[in-house]
């Protein structure tokens, strides 16, 4: 790859007039694209936040979102994700403790009282990105100039990425500028008609991009989706109707979605020919549950590739290639794949943490040259399985395990019985404090559509057949939706809040 900057250069310099992205009906041409970086751009110049500087940014799957990205990654500058969606007071509370020079957002978040005092109160210079294609970036009333005394540089960092606070609260990830351009290269081996030093050029197709710019999955999707020159559909919230609308207009060969969307769509009984252009149907972010591949793939016929990565990792560790599914899908069932190119892998026990024959379950531990130091192993919180042929299982996590009276309870086992109940289509799981045993399990369903709510009693029996007593959960809550991270993920801190907050069965 020719620089990521000249990459990203190159690629706007092509065809200008063409149209670049699809969002809310509306297309985005690549001036567009190149218009909102330059005037970002011309605005960081004059206030002379250059190379290195740390850039707040309230990311939204928007236009001109994606420019800003462009500008700031490939330009030697640093992005630090801010998570939109989450409650204003703890958002505010960030904007006033990351010591930034700036934030960027849309005109809805600098709408929002508490976030423009808290940046008023950090000295913040606030920029207020286009809705419309022709739309202006500007200063935002108030946010004019960057007051803070306290900034701090990142040189030779891209991102600092967030978390998905799955299991406790987010950790803010630094990634280096020179290991995110190698993972973008490293996607190269996913697709035939690309290679590492491609000089820029546009491609047939759209990239479907529904995760999250906040989360890594969704920020290397739409950074991957630039410097391949390919056009892309944006949906900020995930529903299936603009979805299946979508898919009708751009007919896309693949796309990548959390698991939870495979359930939604499967859910909404959406019609086979409305499918019928994809040829294969990547996830990521969260674990997949293998009957629901098996019955995607028999509804649709469309293999479900699993991808497994992490923020720490600067994204993927572990995924399929169409080619290996077809010939190792059926006897690799339920694989995240083989592991990358130049990641070594192997399962420790979690208490001697002694290295485990392969084929057996134990706690991941990673190498390779960008992870870490290059040389020691890092250790990951998963459980897992590793086989003689390099395919990888992951199978949970060992940290939010729930500790009852002594016994130890990983919650994915139970959602995993949980989830075969006809009447439920997803489900997840918290320990919950007890004065007398410590923790207690807990369950949050969403019921499938035309099903009746299960009562607590039925679903106690029907998992006394799967589980030891316990694992069963002490109390049951049907939801409409499940808390969720930004990745789409299943938040047990959410899960746990809901319960905390008087939820009881209904």
């Amino acid at each position: 790859m020719a620089g990521l900057g000249g990459t990203i250069e190159g690629v706007f310099a092509i065809d200008p007039a063409a149209n670049a992205i699809d969002c809310d009906g509306v297309w985005w041409r690549w001036a567009d694209l190149a218009r909102v970086k330059q005037a970002l751009e011309a605005i960081l110049d004059e206030e002379g936040l250059g190379h290195g500087v740390r850039l707040g940014a309230l990311l939204r799957n928007k236009p001109a979102h994606v420019a800003a990205l462009a500008s700031i990654v490939s330009s030697a500058r640093c992005v630090v994700t801010l998570n939109p969606v989450i409650p204003d007071d703890k958002l505010a509370n960030e904007i006033r403790t990351l010591a930034l020079p700036a934030i960027i957002g849309s005109s809805g978040d600098w709408a929002r009282p508490a976030l423009r005092q808290a940046a008023a109160d950090a000295g913040v210079l606030g920029i207020e990105l286009p809705d419309a294609p022709q739309g202006a970036v500007r200063r935002i009333h108030g946010l004019e100039r960057c007051a803070s005394k306290m900034v701090r540089d990142a040189p030779g960092i891209a991102i600092e990425m967030l978390t998905s606070g799955t299991t406790g609260a987010p950790k803010r990830i630094p990634l280096k500028a020179s290991l995110f351009e190698k993972m973008l290269n490293d996607a190269t081996i996913y697709e035939r008609d690309r290679q590492g030093d491609d000089r820029p050029k546009l491609r047939k197709g759209v990239n479907f991009v529904m995760i999250p710019f906040a989360h890594m999955g969704g920020m290397w999707n739409i950074m991957n989706t630039l410097v391949s020159g390919r056009q892309a559909f944006l949906i900020d919230r995930f529903a299936v109707e603009p979805f299946v609308a979508a898919m009708r207009r751009h007919r896309p060969r693949a796309v990548s979605t959390p698991p939870a969307i495979l359930r939604m769509v499967l859910d909404a009984q959406v019609a086979k020919e409305d499918l019928a252009s994809i040829v294969a149907w990547r996830t990521s972010t969260a674990p997949l549950d293998p009957d629901i591949a098996d019955l995607f793939l028999e509804r649709y016929g469309i293999p479900v590739l699993q991808v497994y990565g992490a923020t720490e990792f600067a994204g993927g560790v572990a995924g399929w290639t169409l080619e290996d599914f077809k010939l190792r899908g059926r006897d690799k069932r339920g694989s995240v794949g083989q592991l990358n190119p130049g990641i070594e892998g192997r399962v420790l026990d979690p208490e001697t943490k002694e290295v485990l024959p392969r084929g057996t379950e134990g706690m991941l531990s990673l190498r390779a040259v960008h992870l870490g130091n290059g040389k020691d192993w890092v250790e990951t919180t998963d459980r897992a399985v590793l086989d003689a042929d390099g395919f990888l299982w992951i199978k949970g996590r060992y940290d939010n395990s729930i500790i009852r009276g002594g016994f130890k309870i990983l919650p994915d086992d139970v959602v995993k019985i949980l989830e075969k109940h006809p009447a439920v289509r997803e489900a997840a799981v918290a320990g919950l404090r007890d004065a007398r045993l410590g923790e207690v399990p807990v369950a949050a369903y969403i019921v499938k559509a035309g099903a009746e709510t299960p009562d607590t009693e039925e679903l106690r029996d029907f998992l006394r057949k799967h589980l030891s007593p316990y694992q069963i959960p002490e109390r049951f809550l049907a939801v409409a939706e499940l808390p969720r991270t930004p990745s789409m993920k299943v938040s047990v801190e959410g899960v746990r809040a809901l319960f905390e907050a008087g939820g009881v069965a209904r």
